[in-house]
């Protein structure tokens, strides 16, 4: 049996937020920066500190929002969004945990659009895998991993951030 595979979170935020900087220099205004909760939020708190941004962290929670939530029920821990800055027409950097199927990103967006146009959106993740089943690529991707269907991997936080292989058993009971 092989090890599961160790991922360095600080190096892996780190890389990003380079990106991020070489990314930002071409705006013609300074962007603002959404994580999506929770795991998403995380990642956004250090990128937002270590990229200085002006503008405070807006949080947007996507449960009402998703394609599944008939499915999947009302969460019980449902935040509301705060995006104490205009939408319109700013630069946005989209941060999430974990890109998988593309369906979070595609609510988040849906919810972003619901307050305003903005004038681009960046997605920044810090882990793409495998398994998009809708045609959503992150711009800034801390690392690219390929699983297989009984893995996922989770994000554990807020502080130390840590990312953890889990398998589901398949198995009928």
């Amino acid at each position: 049996m092989t090890n599961p595979p160790v991922f360095d979170v600080p190096a892996l935020l780190e890389q990003m937020s380079r990106a991020l900087a070489t990314r930002i220099k071409s705006y013609p205004t300074p962007p603002a920066m959404v994580g999506i909760h929770t795991g998403g939020v995380w990642v956004a708190q250090h990128l937002h500190q270590r990229l200085g941004l002006d503008k405070p962290l807006g949080l947007l929670d996507i449960a009402f929002y998703r394609d599944d939530f008939s499915h999947m029920g009302l969460h019980p821990q449902v935040r509301p969004s705060q995006l104490p800055f205009e939408v319109d027409d700013q630069h946005l950097i989209l941060v999430d945990d974990v890109l998988y199927s593309g369906r979070t990103i595609r609510a988040a967006l849906n919810e972003l659009f619901d307050y305003g146009r903005p004038a681009s959106v960046t997605l920044a993740v810090l882990v793409a895998r495998d398994g998009r089943e809708l045609p959503i690529e992150a711009q800034v991707v801390g690392t690219q991993i390929q699983l297989l269907d009984s893995q996922h991997i989770k994000l554990r936080g807020p502080a130390p951030l840590r990312l953890e292989l889990l398998s589901t058993n398949l198995a009928a009971d």
